[in-house]
């Protein structure tokens, strides 16, 4: 939205006019591909200095998603005898919701969720678990590297969630 004061509009409207004066005088005017293009070029450069980083995050992404679909996958093959309304989806890593540099990957049944976030500076965020469409939360934060300790609060998590997801 513009300023009150209508300055937004007053640039754009001078811009279109500034276009069609150049257009009527023989210059080239700018499609919308073209800006968008060169715009996309300036992103590309800048997002370029983060692939190191995002590649680590992404294999630890991969790496914990793995773990922790095939403990869902124990769970769901158990639950499927007796409930099989219980059986928890694991989605796979993707570009995390919030932040461009991360990859997330989460956990759903019904209407609660669980989020793993694997950030390029090198931190683990487990967020939940918590319901669809409440406030997410509560967040816990790990070094990429944390070993033994991330393992164990991952254990911890699942549980969390999955005493949630199947309680009456």
């Amino acid at each position: 939205m513009g300023r009150s004061d209508g300055s937004s509009w007053n640039k754009s409207y001078g811009d279109k006019v500034r276009r069609a004066e150049a257009k009527s005088a023989g210059f080239r005017v700018v499609t919308l591909e073209e800006r968008l293009e060169a715009m996309a070029r300036g992103v590309s450069l800048r997002e370029a200095k983060h692939a190191e980083d995002l590649a680590r995050a992404r294999g630890k992404a991969d790496s914990l998603y793995e773990q922790v679909s095939a403990a869902v996958a124990g769970f769901n093959r158990v639950v499927a005898e007796q409930v099989p309304d219980l059986e928890v989806v694991v989605n796979p890593p993707r570009i995390d919701d919030k932040h461009l540099h991360a990859t997330q990957f989460d956990l759903e049944r019904g209407r609660h969720r669980a989020i793993v976030t694997v950030k390029s500076k090198g931190d683990v965020t487990l967020v939940g678990p918590f319901r669809l469409g409440k406030s997410e939360g509560p967040c816990r934060s790990f070094s990429i590297d944390a070993g033994a300790e991330l393992e164990d609060a991952l254990g911890d998590f699942l549980e969390r969630f999955l005493e949630e997801a199947v309680a009456p």
